[in-house]
């Protein structure tokens, strides 16, 4: 069997990493599998350098695509014409994309109408608000895919409500759980630990990028400041996405325990979170994270699509209105916040169970 990976944007790439290990292996083991792995390019990111690659153990990109920047539609556009000319210069069994980024829609388009099957990791999740481009993304992607792996058993409900045949959807675990649990003994300490005499437990990570937080000066206002109250003067640590940078520059936050700093690789981030208080984000991804390494997390959004951080995990939604964070940091700080618990198959071998479906489906 020939599968084609793509991947996009820098979490592509995190959760098809075990999926490659998990192919390689059994290609070694004499089993008929082998993949080619695509870079579309979608997103440029400074940390996505060879270390990057090298770290957590992903080949080379077969190719890069090179197809980042414009808008929406010039991005989509660009995929769809240069995946389509890739796939047609290398034929696959199967195309596998991951996640809900524009490529995952473009590639699953393109290998439709190239009459190639698609399999969707990480389908059926769903935030139920439209107005996400990821959303339309997962929408559109398991409309037309052939087969389906979920990380949950919500997501396959999802799938079943919207009439997908059983038979087609596979309940195998999540592929960045396998990649938090491999690299988890590797966490690397950041310098803005020894920069500001960090203590574990005694600090708070955050992280915003979504429009509905950031995109508008006084809510992004309100929010940190909301935020910066609550803390009790515990350091903040910010590591400050491009986006939400440009708008910080504009309302001129600032706090002696703020430390606003570059993003910092996947080693780095996460030996921050394992070791944090708590952490206040809006990201999805981070979620998981933070529920399996057992960190109360608070989401600034008014949904999630992974709503078993929430009722089995460390994750609460607080929604996106300021005066949510308050009450919050009480509860952590009176040490009422839930333990939480792991979601079922996330135990760090989703990818093996990928390419074993993937062999059977032959």
């Amino acid at each position: 069997m020939k599968v084609t990976i793509v991947a996009g944007a820098r979490p592509n790439f995190m959760k098809i990493a075990p999926i490659i290990a998990a192919i390689k292996a059994r290609r070694q083991e004499g089993r008929d599998i082998d993949y080619r792995l695509v870079h579309t390019g979608q997103h440029y990111d400074k940390n996505m350098s060879g270390s990057f690659f090298e770290q957590l153990g992903i080949p080379e990109p077969d190719a890069n695509l090179e197809s980042g920047g414009g808008s929406q539609a010039e991005q989509t556009g660009n995929i769809m014409v240069r995946f389509e000319k890739d796939l047609q210069e290398h034929p696959a069994d199967v195309v596998l994309v991951v996640g809900d980024v524009t490529s995952t829609l473009a590639c699953s388009i393109v290998a439709k109408k190239l009459h190639t099957r698609v399999a969707h990791v990480e389908a059926g999740i769903r935030s139920g608000d439209i107005r996400m481009p990821e959303e339309i993304n997962r929408l559109v992607t398991d409309a037309i895919t052939d087969y389906f792996f979920t990380t949950s058993e919500i997501a396959g409900a999802n799938l079943s409500k919207a009439g997908v045949p059983g038979e087609r959807i596979f309940f195998v675990g999540n592929t960045m759980i396998d990649t938090l649990l491999k690299h988890q003994p590797n966490f690397v300490q950041p310098a803005i630990w020894q920069e500001t005499g960090l203590k574990a437990q005694e600090y708070i990570v955050m992280t915003l990028h979504r429009p509905a937080n950031v995109d508008q000066e006084q809510q992004l206002k309100a929010l940190m400041d909301a935020i910066v109250s609550a803390s009790r003067e515990l350091p903040l640590i910010f590591p400050v996405h491009p986006r939400t940078g440009k708008m910080l520059k504009n309302i001129g936050i600032s706090a002696p325990n703020l430390h606003m700093i570059d993003p910092l690789s996947y080693l780095e981030f996460n030996y921050l979170v394992q070791h944090a208080k708590a952490v206040v984000t809006d990201s999805g991804g981070i979620t998981e994270e933070t529920t399996v390494m057992g960190v109360p997390c608070m989401t600034l959004r008014d949904s999630t699509e992974r709503p078993e951080t929430c009722t089995i995990g460390t994750n609460e939604l607080l929604g996106i209105n300021p005066a949510a964070i308050a009450p919050a940091f009480e509860k952590l700080f009176n040490n009422e916040w839930k333990p939480g618990g792991i979601p079922e198959l996330w135990d760090g071998k989703a990818a093996e169970r990928i390419a074993d479906q993937l062999l059977a489906l032959g």
